[in-house]
């Protein structure tokens, strides 16, 4: 179909294992032709062709992550004047800080923008110092200057979106991080003894290590799995050597993502305990709460108030009083199996709910609105 419009999907990492944007992609590929520019592409049949972006240094020191923030556009806009020979109708910007170069592109071209805001940027890394002096300040002025030029934005929750709306005057349309519909009935609990698990990456600002230390005060029937992606850094082996040292904790190699659910489907319980350090930490919804439910697990996690608003809509876990281990430890030695197993059930009637399916018409939409 030589008419189709073409879309370029633009995101300033590694975007190999990337859920947000395989959805995308997969809501997309029907109807359009997809281009994607990144550090890493995705190995994806639909998408028409990839674009690595050459990056001449790692961002890793304060002052390689001030130059890297303060115009990454600047740095890399030169790699993008070979995309000039394909015209873009649409230039899908993730974070705020692609879109100086999506703006810029879209004025060659008269391409729109749709920024994918995903998270709150500015109130990200509240938790670090230098990055709250400095960097922060650098990723409010970019959102002042530039969200208001995009043609329509969207971002994971309400939450988010309401603070976008209150500092930025930009309306976000909601697509949140469920992952595509899993056909899967609840497992049984085996002997009595309560299978946990929690998947992703081990990350210090998240307090990973939380969810060792509550494994000290929870009853003997209770087992946790990791199944956590290994980055070589000091707080993964960290979280390892801590692991190790409780029998009832255990680690297991990651799966692809579109695998997660099916393959946690035989644990009782997911567990996220997520430090509340920043504004984006507690409005987290991520995408393992959505793969918990689609895994047909009971969901264990603290009050963040956007997790604790599904979880409560649903019925289909427990959430703590509040942000400490003992208050969620509370929680998990009062269940009864009996307990778990509604939870579970729950969880199954929620699925059909809380899947991709449900975003892909509101993406569209939203598309080709702006392709009009």
């Amino acid at each position: 179909m030589t008419n189709r419009k073409n879309i370029l999907i633009l995101k300033f990492s590694n975007i190999s294992n990337q859920p947000r944007i395989y959805r995308q992609i997969e809501f997309l590929k029907d109807h359009y032709n997809i281009y994607t520019a990144a550090f890493k592409g995705l190995n994806n049949p639909h998408i028409k062709k990839h674009f690595d972006i050459k990056i001449p240094f790692l961002p890793t020191g304060l002052i390689d992550k001030f130059l890297w923030n303060i115009s990454p556009s600047r740095l890399f806009l030169s790699d993008f004047f070979k995309l000039n020979n394909i015209h873009f109708d649409l230039i899908i910007a993730h974070d705020p800080y692609t879109l100086q170069t999506a703006l810029q592109l879209s004025k060659k071209m008269g391409a729109k923008v749709l920024h994918d805001a995903h998270e709150y940027t500015p109130g990200q890394y509240e938790d670090v110092w230098y990055q709250r002096l400095i960097l922060l300040k650098i990723w409010d002025c970019i959102c002042r200057k530039h969200m208001p030029h995009a043609d329509a934005t969207v971002t994971v929750c309400q939450g988010i979106a309401d603070e976008y709306e209150r500092n930025y005057g930009v309306h976000c349309e909601v697509i949140d991080n469920a992952p595509f519909f899993n056909d899967l009935s609840p497992s049984p609990i085996e002997n009595q003894m309560i299978k946990m698990i929690h998947h992703g990456t081990a990350n210090p600002s998240r307090r990973t290590e939380d969810m060792i230390h509550l494994m000290e005060l929870l009853d003997d029937r209770l087992f946790l799995d990791f199944m956590l992606m290994d980055d070589d850094s000091r707080y993964y082996k960290k979280i390892r050597n801590l692991g190790q040292q409780n029998p009832r904790i255990s680690f297991r190699d990651p799966v692809p993502m579109p695998d997660i659910s099916k393959t946690i489907n035989k644990y009782d319980i997911g567990l996220f305990l997520l430090s509340p350090e920043t504004f984006s930490y507690r409005m987290a919804l991520p995408n393992k709460l959505f793969e918990f439910i689609q895994g047909r697990l009971a969901v264990a996690t603290w009050p963040s108030p956007e997790m604790a608003r599904c979880v409560r809509k649903y019925d289909c876990g427990v959430v703590s009083s509040d942000f400490t281990i003992k208050s969620i430890a509370s929680k998990l030695n009062a269940l009864s199996t009996e307990d778990i197993v509604k939870y579970k059930v729950n969880s199954h009637k929620a699925a059909g709910h809380l899947c991709a399916e449900k975003n892909r018409d509101l993406l569209l939409n939203i598309v080709e609105k702006l392709l009009m």
